[in-house]
C-alpha cells in the first residue's frame, strides 16, 4: 500500500551503509519510522531529512515489514530565517528534542499536527523569539490536556504537581513573580508574545520550571539538553 502524506522530521539515525532510519511525524499517518535509501541513486538529498523539515513523502507500506519504505520525498516548504539564525537554530534543537520525546502513537491527530505546523512558522518568521520556548511549551501543555486553568484572585502560587493556581506557599509551589509571568502566559499565543516582559534571569527560572513541570505529567520525559544551548543563546 502506498502512503502520501506531508510530515515533520524528528530524527534520523543511519541503519546501514546505505540506508538510514527516518521517524517523521505525519500527518495521515501519525509518529512512524520509515527506511530511506541514502546516496546518489536515492534521489534524496541528505539536506531533506534535518531536524524539523517540512516535507512530502511517498512511502510503501508492506505487512511482513515493520518500516515503511519511503519512494519519494521532498521538502515541503523551506525555512526562510532559520538556516542563517544560530538563536534559531538553537530553538530548533529545543523543539526537535521536545517532540521526539513527547510524541508517540501510529494514530493520526490532525489539530496537534496543525499546532506543530503553526510551531515551525512561528519559529521562522517571528521578529522577537525570546519567549519563544516558553509559549511553545504552554501551548504544547495545551495539546496535551494538561494546560492549567488561569488563577482567580488571591491565588499567587502555581502548584507544579497538580498543575493548579493556588494560594499560598506548598511543597512543589511556584510563587510570584515566575506564577505572575506564567499566567501571563496562559492568555499569549505567537503572535503576541513580543509583548510580555519577562527578564533573562526569570525567562531562564521559569523554562527550567515549566521543564519540571511537563516531566511532572508526561512520563519518560527526562532531562533534556537543549536548554542549556537556549539558556546561553537567549541570555
Amino acid at each position: 500500500m502506498l502512503h502520501t502524506t506531508r510530515g515533520i522530521v524528528l530524527r534520523t539515525i543511519r541503519h546501514s551503509d546505505s540506508t538510514l532510519v527516518l521517524k517523521a511525524f505525519t500527518e495521515q499517518l501519525g509518529v512512524r519510522s520509515f527506511l530511506v535509501r541514502s546516496g546518489k541513486k536515492s534521489g534524496i538529498a541528505p539536506a531533506a531529512l534535518q531536524a524539523l523539515n517540512r516535507v512530502e513523502l511517498v512511502a510503501s507500506e508492506a505487512a511482513e515489514r515493520d518500516l515503511l519504505a519511503i519512494r519519494e520525498l521532498r521538502v515541503d516548504r523551506p525555512y526562510t530565517r532559520i538556516p542563517n539564525d544560530p538563536v534559531r537554530g538553537a530553538l530548533v534543537l529545543f523543539v526537535q528534542e521536545v517532540l521526539y520525546r513527547i510524541l508517540r502513537g501510529e494514530s493520526a491527530d490532525a489539530e496537534l499536527y496543525a499546532f506543530v505546523e503553526e510551531t515551525l512558522e512561528a519559529m521562522d518568521t517571528v521578529p522577537d523569539v525570546r519567549n519563544f520556548p516558553l509559549v511553545f511549551l504552554v501551548l504544547l501543555s495545551g495539546q496535551l490536556g494538561f494546560m492549567p486553568a488561569p488563577p482567580v484572585v488571591g491565588e499567587d502560587h502555581f502548584d507544579l504537581r497538580e498543575g493548579e493556581f493556588v494560594r499560598g506557599n506548598g511543597g512543589h509551589t511556584m510563587g510570584p513573580p515566575l506564577s505572575t509571568h506564567l499566567a501571563g502566559l496562559l492568555a499569549t499565543d505567537y503572535a503576541d508574545m513580543h509583548r510580555l516582559s519577562i527578564g533573562a534571569t526569570h525567562r531562564r527560572e521559569l523554562l527550567d520550571r515549566i521543564l519540571l513541570y511537563f516531566r511532572m505529567h508526561v512520563e519518560g520525559l527526562g532531562e533534556l539538553k537543549s536548554p542549556a544551548v537556549l539558556h546561553q543563546v537567549l541570555g
